[in-house]
């Protein structure tokens, strides 16, 4: 099917060349454009476009709040920024608030193509300085974290059973024991939702990512 693309730029004339260079392409459909970030919610609403082609800098409400406010409520929908910005805070918002793809204005019609072409297949887009920033963030922050494996293997050296409350104690006798979360409702006269909790509470404190985990930990 042809990928639906939606452009949202402040500027009519750079609208219709973005429009022009992409309308000869047979797997591509220009489904809608919009002028400022207020029209992108209506837009992505009506014409449900495969890649958003959006500028950051528009009026009333801009590209980045676009982005924030888009990518969790219609996750479908891929956002490739089109800036004339190379600012690495640009670049780095875009990413962490869940843009798919990141491009300068002065880029090739060929890099333009790639990139909407991979971010409708649910690809990542950054060229090389954008990687690069992306990259240098993220090694900034693996450096300020903690050795968390260090730290989770002192807490399952101790004994989980020490560590929880006499009730989350109970929770997970009952879960060593094959219990199910509505049996175990039902055992100590306490909703889904609480036994949901003990259970997460459990797992938070033994630093394991799920039940089977905990249980073979409790079972040392």
């Amino acid at each position: 099917m042809p990928i639906r693309i939606l452009v949202v730029d402040d500027h009519s004339v750079v609208r219709q060349g973005i429009i022009t260079l992409l309308e000869d392409e047979e797997d591509l459909i220009i489904a809608g454009e919009a002028s400022d970030g207020d029209e992108v919610w209506d837009m992505v609403e009506k014409v449900k476009p495969d890649v958003i082609l959006l500028d950051l800098t528009m009026p009333r409400m801009p590209g980045l709040e676009v982005i924030r406010q888009i990518v969790p409520v219609f996750p479908s929908a891929k956002i490739l920024v089109f800036s004339m910005h190379n600012n690495t805070d640009y670049v780095l918002s875009s990413a962490l608030n869940g843009a798919s793809g990141y491009l300068e204005k002065d880029t090739s019609r060929e890099e333009m193509l790639r990139a909407i072409r991979a971010i409708a297949k649910g690809d990542l887009y950054f060229p090389p300085y954008a990687s690069s920033v992306i990259i240098k963030n993220l090694l900034k922050q693996l450096a300020r974290v903690p050795d968390t494996r260090a730290a989770q293997e002192e807490v399952q050296e101790k004994s989980i059973w020490k560590i929880i409350t006499p009730r989350e104690q109970q929770i997970l006798k009952c879960l060593t024991e094959g219990m199910s979360s509505k049996d175990i409702a039902e055992k100590f006269d306490i909703s889904s939702n609480t036994v949901a909790n003990q259970r997460a509470s459990i797992m938070k404190k033994a630093n394991v990512r799920n039940t089977a985990e905990l249980i073979s930990l409790a079972m040392k």
